[in-house]
């Protein structure tokens, strides 16, 4: 696991640092745990653009994983550890006694022929891949995908090199430091998995080219004062420096960098112990 950089014998060369790929052991998914994935193009159902910025990229499937962890206390062996392009993350394909598979998200130190279990009580052992009740993994322990609500799967710390830690235990929560700062408040009886996400080089890497985020799907973007006054407010005016705003906006007028859009609702809000920076 690790950065791969090139002579630069093109422009493009020169910066860019992509992943090794060292850790990955098989080349081609399970095809029963794939599904299609179509793509919107940033449209809606009625054909209209509401998201900027997407389209192309290359074909992909969307490889089913089980954030359920619900096959409990059976002994599951780490058959591989795979590429997953809808995610930041490797993925692990696991093998239960009955040749049942399943993916999982590969926690950092996770390797072919590992044993890992999933359980409701406090029969498992604490170690990396392990996936149990917050209530008995002990108090200052790395973990990752959280439960939200008991039983709905893992909602929360997914994304690569990612981890959360326990810091309190009161009465039927517990006290997680996510990795935005935040600390909030989840109950005891919603499962994590230990350790951390695995791929911690992934926001090391850099793009390079133009051409590699196209692959990606992700189109360019368009500077709101390059643009008509009819399709944004910085929009207009005459040369480059356009008609000005003093106060940058979004395309629908909405006040950007640092204007705060988080809606206070009093159910999630209660679970907030300290906001994130």
């Amino acid at each position: 696991m690790g950065l791969k950089k090139f002579k630069p014998v093109t422009p493009s060369l020169r910066w860019t640092e992509i992943s090794d790929f060292s850790e990955i052991t098989k080349d081609h998914p399970e095809k029963k745990l794939l599904a299609p994935l179509r793509k919107t193009g940033g449209r809606n159902n009625y054909g209209r653009l509401t998201s900027y910025n997407i389209g192309g990229g290359h074909k992909r499937m969307y490889r089913i994983i089980d954030f359920r962890r619900d096959r409990l206390d059976v002994a599951a062996k780490v058959l591989a550890i795979e590429y997953d392009p809808n995610r930041s993350s490797r993925i692990a394909l696991l093998e239960y006694p009955d040749s049942q598979r399943s993916y999982i998200v590969a926690p950092l130190g996770l390797g072919v022929g590992d044993e890992i279990t999933s359980t409701k009580g406090s029969n498992a052992e604490i170690k990396t891949g392990n996936c149990m009740p917050l209530r008995y993994i002990p108090l200052g322990t790395f973990i990752h995908n959280i439960e939200l609500k008991e039983g709905e799967g893992a909602q929360m710390v997914r994304s690569a090199g990612n981890s959360a830690q326990i810091m309190a235990k009161e009465g039927d929560f517990a006290h997680i430091r996510l990795p935005s700062a935040e600390v909030r408040l989840v109950k005891l009886d919603c499962r994590a998995v230990i350790g951390q996400v695995g791929n911690i080089d992934h926001e090391a890497m850099s793009i390079g080219k133009a051409g590699r985020n196209r692959w990606l799907g992700i189109r360019p973007g368009v500077r709101g004062s390059a643009m008509n006054p009819i399709d944004h407010p910085h929009g207009g005016g005459e040369g480059k420096a356009g008609q000005g705003n003093p106060h940058p906006v979004s395309p629908w007028g909405m006040p950007t960098k640092g204007y705060k859009t988080r809606k206070k609702k009093k159910f999630s809000e209660r679970f907030i112990i300290k906001h994130r920076r």
